[in-house]
Protein backbone atom coordinates (compact mmCIF):
# COMPACT_ATOMS: atom_id res chain seq x y z
CA UNK A 1 0.00 0.00 0.00
CA UNK A 2 1.34 3.39 -0.94
CA UNK A 3 1.59 6.16 1.59
CA UNK A 4 -1.06 8.38 -0.07
CA UNK A 5 -4.04 6.07 0.51
CA UNK A 6 -2.85 5.33 4.05
CA UNK A 7 -2.70 9.03 4.93
CA UNK A 8 -6.12 9.59 3.37
CA UNK A 9 -7.61 6.71 5.40
CA UNK A 10 -6.10 7.97 8.65
CA UNK A 11 -7.42 11.49 7.98
CA UNK A 12 -10.89 10.11 7.28
CA UNK A 13 -10.86 8.16 10.53
CA UNK A 14 -9.61 11.26 12.37
CA UNK A 15 -12.47 13.37 10.99
CA UNK A 16 -15.02 10.67 11.85
CA UNK A 17 -13.74 10.52 15.42
CA UNK A 18 -13.80 14.31 15.76
CA UNK A 19 -17.43 14.29 14.63
CA UNK A 20 -18.24 11.45 17.02
CA UNK A 21 -16.93 13.44 19.99
CA UNK A 22 -19.20 16.32 18.96
CA UNK A 23 -22.06 13.82 18.81
CA UNK A 24 -21.16 12.60 22.32
CA UNK A 25 -21.66 16.15 23.58
CA UNK A 26 -25.05 16.38 21.89
CA UNK A 27 -26.12 12.92 23.09
CA UNK A 28 -24.95 13.66 26.62
CA UNK A 29 -26.94 16.87 26.73
CA UNK A 30 -30.07 15.20 25.38
CA UNK A 31 -29.81 12.20 27.70
CA UNK A 32 -28.98 14.26 30.77
CA UNK A 33 -32.39 15.93 30.60
CA UNK A 34 -34.13 12.61 31.18
CA UNK A 35 -31.84 11.42 33.98
CA UNK A 36 -31.20 13.14 37.27
CA UNK A 37 -29.24 10.74 39.48
CA UNK A 38 -26.94 11.92 42.21
CA UNK A 39 -23.43 11.59 40.73
CA UNK A 40 -20.74 9.58 42.53
CA UNK A 41 -17.54 11.56 42.96
CA UNK A 42 -15.55 8.33 43.05
CA UNK A 43 -16.44 7.67 39.41
CA UNK A 44 -15.31 11.16 38.43
CA UNK A 45 -11.99 10.80 40.21
CA UNK A 46 -11.38 7.32 38.81
CA UNK A 47 -12.07 8.40 35.22
CA UNK A 48 -9.96 11.53 35.72
CA UNK A 49 -7.00 9.42 36.83
CA UNK A 50 -7.48 7.01 33.93
CA UNK A 51 -7.74 9.96 31.52
CA UNK A 52 -4.46 11.43 32.69
CA UNK A 53 -2.89 8.01 32.20
CA UNK A 54 -4.37 7.79 28.70
CA UNK A 55 -2.85 11.12 27.72
CA UNK A 56 0.52 9.81 28.86
CA UNK A 57 -0.09 6.60 26.93
CA UNK A 58 -0.68 8.57 23.73
CA UNK A 59 2.72 10.20 24.10
CA UNK A 60 4.38 6.83 24.64
CA UNK A 61 2.57 5.19 21.71
CA UNK A 62 3.51 8.04 19.41
CA UNK A 63 7.17 7.84 20.39
CA UNK A 64 7.44 4.06 20.28
CA UNK A 65 5.20 3.17 17.33
CA UNK A 66 4.41 6.10 15.07
CA UNK A 67 7.65 8.11 15.04
CA UNK A 68 9.92 5.09 14.35
CA UNK A 69 7.62 4.09 11.50
CA UNK A 70 7.79 7.61 10.09
CA UNK A 71 11.58 7.50 10.25
CA UNK A 72 11.65 4.22 8.33
CA UNK A 73 9.17 5.55 5.78
CA UNK A 74 11.45 8.50 5.05
CA UNK A 75 14.00 6.00 3.79
CA UNK A 76 11.64 3.50 2.13
CA UNK A 77 8.21 4.92 1.44
CA UNK A 78 7.01 1.79 -0.36
CA UNK A 79 7.49 -0.65 2.57
CA UNK A 80 4.03 -2.15 3.11
CA UNK A 81 4.73 -3.48 6.60
CA UNK A 82 5.96 -0.11 7.83
CA UNK A 83 3.00 1.69 6.26
CA UNK A 84 0.65 -0.76 8.00
CA UNK A 85 2.44 -0.22 11.30
CA UNK A 86 2.22 3.57 10.86
CA UNK A 87 -1.49 3.40 9.99
CA UNK A 88 -2.23 1.02 12.86
CA UNK A 89 -0.35 3.22 15.30
CA UNK A 90 -2.51 6.18 14.40
CA UNK A 91 -5.90 4.52 14.14
CA UNK A 92 -5.93 1.75 16.71
CA UNK A 93 -3.69 3.27 19.32
CA UNK A 94 -3.51 7.07 19.17
CA UNK A 95 -7.00 7.82 17.93
CA UNK A 96 -8.68 5.08 19.96
CA UNK A 97 -7.09 6.43 23.15
CA UNK A 98 -8.22 9.97 22.29
CA UNK A 99 -11.73 8.75 21.56
CA UNK A 100 -11.94 7.08 24.96
CA UNK A 101 -11.56 10.51 26.59
CA UNK A 102 -14.70 11.68 24.81
CA UNK A 103 -16.53 8.51 25.83
CA UNK A 104 -15.55 9.16 29.46
CA UNK A 105 -17.17 12.58 29.17
CA UNK A 106 -20.37 10.99 27.90
CA UNK A 107 -20.33 8.39 30.68
CA UNK A 108 -19.90 11.06 33.33
CA UNK A 109 -22.62 13.22 31.79
CA UNK A 110 -25.02 10.29 31.83
CA UNK A 111 -24.01 9.58 35.43
CA UNK A 112 -25.40 12.97 36.41
CA UNK A 113 -22.44 15.34 36.25
CA UNK A 114 -22.96 18.76 34.70
CA UNK A 115 -21.44 19.89 31.43
CA UNK A 116 -19.21 22.21 33.45
CA UNK A 117 -17.76 19.11 35.15
CA UNK A 118 -17.16 17.04 32.01
CA UNK A 119 -16.23 19.53 29.28
CA UNK A 120 -12.53 18.82 29.87
CA UNK A 121 -12.97 15.20 28.80
CA UNK A 122 -14.69 16.19 25.56
CA UNK A 123 -12.24 18.99 24.83
CA UNK A 124 -9.22 16.87 25.75
CA UNK A 125 -10.19 14.09 23.35
CA UNK A 126 -11.01 16.58 20.60
CA UNK A 127 -7.78 18.55 20.95
CA UNK A 128 -5.62 15.43 21.11
CA UNK A 129 -7.24 14.17 17.92
CA UNK A 130 -6.38 17.48 16.27
CA UNK A 131 -2.86 17.45 17.69
CA UNK A 132 -2.13 14.00 16.31
CA UNK A 133 -2.97 14.84 12.70
CA UNK A 134 -1.26 12.44 10.30
CA UNK A 135 1.69 13.71 8.34
CA UNK A 136 3.02 11.81 5.37
CA UNK A 137 6.74 11.21 5.95
CA UNK A 138 8.80 12.92 3.26
CA UNK A 139 12.24 11.72 2.31
CA UNK A 140 14.89 14.32 2.94
CA UNK A 141 16.52 15.54 -0.24
CA UNK A 142 19.78 17.10 0.51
Amino acid sequence: MAMGPAVRLVRQVQIAMLVSIALYVVAGEMLSRTMAPDPANTLFHALSFISISLVGATVVVRRTLVLPSEALLKERSDDRVTVARWRTGYIFFLYALCEVLGVFGLILRMAGFTLANVWGFYLGGFLLLLLYSPRAPRSEVG
